[in-house]
């Protein structure tokens, strides 16, 4: 086996584009992560790309954009990717964990390290219809540039809440500017009466489909069906575009979330997983 490092994004989907095609659900965070550099090039200034071939052939493919983890697709067999961790381990190539589903992302975490750290369990999730909850009060409107301030004050509170303490954060006024300003990709508000109450975001494209999220609504809101709405109506909007999915994570230990999303078309495709390397 041989690892190969690619140039750039266009470098890396030659290679790699039919291993992720076999199944473009499971590997919707890479392929969104390469339409996002495809746009913005400057996104991840620091991103890399590695592929592994055996007699010219691709059985792994994984990327890295920094501060965040290494990302890895399903291989063609065991051991390629166990390979890729090795060489990268030995190479003196930093990382702070790995994201992927299962078993390959655990498959590098323990090639890495001994004792890696389940930072969160996550669920992937697909939709090629939806079915909008009935009866909540307020309509969708799409954010604007004049939205970034309450859009990047409740990602914030997002954070702080969904995510772990020492998980790795995007540059919240830079990513909202930036994903506001991308075809296909920006927020859906929902609005009750004059009030914003619930917000959904979506970007992250794939060959067929893109990826839905973060999706908040502030405590004090909750329990009246908005995050449903603004969830269905940011899907359906993504899939009247033409694209034949959409795709989101969920935290696994939140069931009133899987709960929701399930209940508006979302089914399960895997489980995924974050892993930390302390």
């Amino acid at each position: 086996m041989e690892l190969r490092e690619h140039a750039d994004v266009a470098a890396f989907l030659a290679a790699a584009d039919e291993l992720l095609a076999a199944d473009e659900a499971r590997h919707n965070l890479i392929y969104g992560i390469c339409s996002t550099l495809s746009d913005v090039p400057d996104a991840y200034p620091d991103a890399s790309f590695w592929s592994v071939s055996d007699n010219d052939e691709t059985v792994a493919a994984l990327l890295r954009t920094p501060p965040f983890n290494v990302a890895v697709a399903r291989p063609q067999r065991e051991g390629p990717l166990a390979f890729a961790a090795e060489s990268l381990h030995a190479a003196g190539v930093q990382a702070p964990g790995v994201t992927g589903a299962v078993p390959e992302g655990e498959e590098f975490a323990r090639a890495w390290t001994d004792s890696p750290r389940l930072r969160m369990a996550q669920g992937v999730y697909a939709a090629r219809t939806v079915r909008p909850p009935e009866g909540v009060p307020g309509e969708a409107r799409e954010a604007t540039l004049d939205d970034v301030q309450a859009i990047v004050a409740w990602l914030r509170a997002f954070e702080a809440e969904a995510l772990p303490g020492d998980a790795p954060h995007l540059d919240l006024d830079e990513s909202v500017a930036r994903r506001l300003n991308r075809d296909g990709a920006g927020f859906a508000l929902w609005i009750d009466g004059t009030q914003l109450v619930s917000l959904c975001g979506y970007g992250g494209r794939t060959p067929h489909g893109t990826r839905i999220g973060p999706v908040y609504t502030p405590p004090e809101l909750r329990g009246r069906g908005y995050g449903s709405a603004v969830t269905a109506h940011a899907t359906k909007h993504c899939l009247a575009r033409g694209l034949d999915y959409c795709f989101l994570y969920t935290d696994l230990s939140n069931p009133t979330s899987n709960k929701i999303y399930v209940n508006i078309g979302y089914e399960f495709v895997c489980d995924s997983a974050d892993y930390a390397f302390d």
